[in-house]
């Protein structure tokens, strides 16, 4: 249930953005959506860096293949969830919402059970126990040099292969049901829609980023109930994402209803040829392929695979930027709690700029600019910035441009980047989509990191000569996304000739 009124919805979110009256609630379950998946994600955040450091950074890079595994699995059953005919749309993307609530509180059970004390204590005395707890991990993880065994014996293996799990789990989760509430966003709305709403849509989840940063910080001292938070944020998302497009009909009632009767009419000769074409269909089309479906849309259309090139090129630089950051303040900051407090007001910084440009920029640029402008300012300025990271390779600069660049990428980018899918069919928003978000990024991942941690030892960690490296990648990225957003744009004109 909504507390305020549609129209003082209206009157707020018009201030940022241009909306017509009937596009106000899908926009405020849209927001609401993505506001309650990051504040579960980040809230959570922290739990899986503190498992991290218990189990050893030096392992990150094998976590990061693990990762690529897990997505290749979780991928095509996302598909399948997405392929049911039993369900909707609406309901099929709360349903995978559900099942990562569920998961929070298996995690919390699992987390509680392999804590040292092995059963649940009460909340002040495992604060107390488990702050402790995690200063001796990172204690055990500074003087780990020569000892093979020690984690096991700190730990044990149910305590470590807990927070490897999560760790894994908690990167599907931002992934898939991100992916999963754009495409359903993206469903409900066109070309020209989204270019005025996807900045505000946008900003929920930034703010939720903000939000659940805020929240994991002062309220660090419940430890794994943090898990319990997460649980029921998620299982917010789910409520606010079933009412997605729910009230879209309104907008035109009379129009709708006059489109389905004639439609209606239209298909009463047709219905028994078609079931029957549906019915062989289903029999000769087994359930099973379904799990491959987004796969082979992706093969067969040539926009879908230029797509999935520019995402796996900007996941490519994005994962080269984050190890570069890494390095460079790993090599610069000396204290692991001012490292710490480093990340922290980087990322505060950066979600504080990107809300500010998502509420009053976002919708702005793109209907002034266009998509290929948008497609193409993050990978210019990614070029820039490896330049800029091999001249001036500090932590000051580090943090102003890794500012300007995650600022440019979710503020005019990222929104262009989901008006790609407004130009595709229904089939490719939900399967294609899903697969190119979530296992194209993943796959780019997982090979930057092995690029990245070759270059480093090529180089002996000289980051002024490995940006370099990634300046061809940077360029390809630029060329792609500029052909990708002319091509999008002949889409969009060709699906809708009135608006040009």
């Amino acid at each position: 249930m909504v507390v305020f009124s549609r129209h003082q919805l209206h009157s707020f979110i018009s201030i940022f953005v241009t909306i017509h009256p009937h596009e106000t609630y899908n926009v405020f379950y849209s927001t609401s959506s993505f506001f309650f998946v990051l504040s579960a994600y980040f809230v959570v955040l922290p739990l899986r860096d503190e498992g991290a450091i218990s189990l050893g950074i030096r392992n990150l890079p094998g976590l990061f293949v693990g990762s690529l595994l897990l997505t290749l699995i979780a991928t095509p059953l996302t598909t399948l969830v997405f392929s049911s005919s039993n369900i909707s749309k609406a309901k099929a993307l709360a349903l995978i919402h559900r099942i990562f609530s569920a998961s929070l509180v298996l995690f919390f059970i699992l987390w509680m059970l392999s804590s040292p004390a092995n059963s649940i204590p009460n909340v002040k005395k495992f604060l107390s126990t488990s702050s402790y707890a995690v200063e001796e991990d990172v204690k055990v993880e500074v003087h780990r040099t020569s000892s093979n065994l020690s984690d096991v014996e700190d730990h044990g293996w149910f305590c470590m292969s807990v927070r490897i799990c999560f760790f894994l789990w908690v990167a599907l989760l931002n992934l898939i049901t991100m992916s999963s509430t754009w495409a359903r966003v993206i469903d409900a709305m066109d070309n020209e829609s989204g270019s005025r709403l996807f900045g505000f849509i946008g900003a929920g989840a930034t703010f939720g980023q903000l939000f659940g940063s805020l929240f994991a910080t002062t309220m660090s001292w419940l430890g794994p109930y943090l898990f319990l938070i997460a649980s029921l944020l998620m299982e917010l998302a789910a409520r606010s994402s079933e009412r997605i497009n729910k009230d879209m009909s309104h907008s035109s009632e009379e129009v709708s209803h006059h489109r389905r009767t004639e439609i209606n009419k239209k298909s009463i000769q047709k219905e028994p040829s078609q079931r029957t074409a549906s019915s062989a269909a289903s029999v000769t089309k087994p359930r099973f392929w379904a799990l491959l479906e987004g796969i082979r849309l992706i093969c067969a259309s040539s926009y879908l695979l230029q797509v999935s090139l520019f995402l796996w090129l900007s996941a490519m630089t994005n994962s080269f930027f984050y190890f570069q950051k890494i390095t460079i303040i790993a090599s610069t900051v000396a204290s692991p709690a001012e490292r710490r407090q480093s990340f922290a007001q980087i990322n505060s910084l950066v979600a504080v700029f990107i809300l500010a440009g998502q509420l009053t920029l976002t919708g702005r640029i793109l209907t002034a600019a266009g998509v290929t402008i948008a497609l193409c300012s993050t990978p210019l300025f990614s070029f820039l910035n490896l330049i800029a990271i091999a001249v001036w390779p500090t932590y000051l600069s580090v943090a102003a441009l890794e500012t300007f660049r995650k600022v440019i990428t979710y503020v005019v980018t990222r929104p262009g980047r989901e008006l790609l899918y407004t130009v595709v069919s229904q089939d490719e928003k939900y399967k294609a989509k899903v697969c190119i978000d979530v296992l194209v990024q993943r796959i780019g991942d997982a090979i930057a990191a092995g690029i990245y941690k070759k270059l480093y030892s090529s180089f002996d960690g000289k980051t002024t000569t490995i940006s370099l490296y990634a300046l061809p990648v940077c360029f390809l990225w630029i060329l792609t996304g500029f052909h990708l957003g002319r091509r999008q744009t002949q889409l969009a004109k060709a699906r809708n000739p009135s608006s040009s």
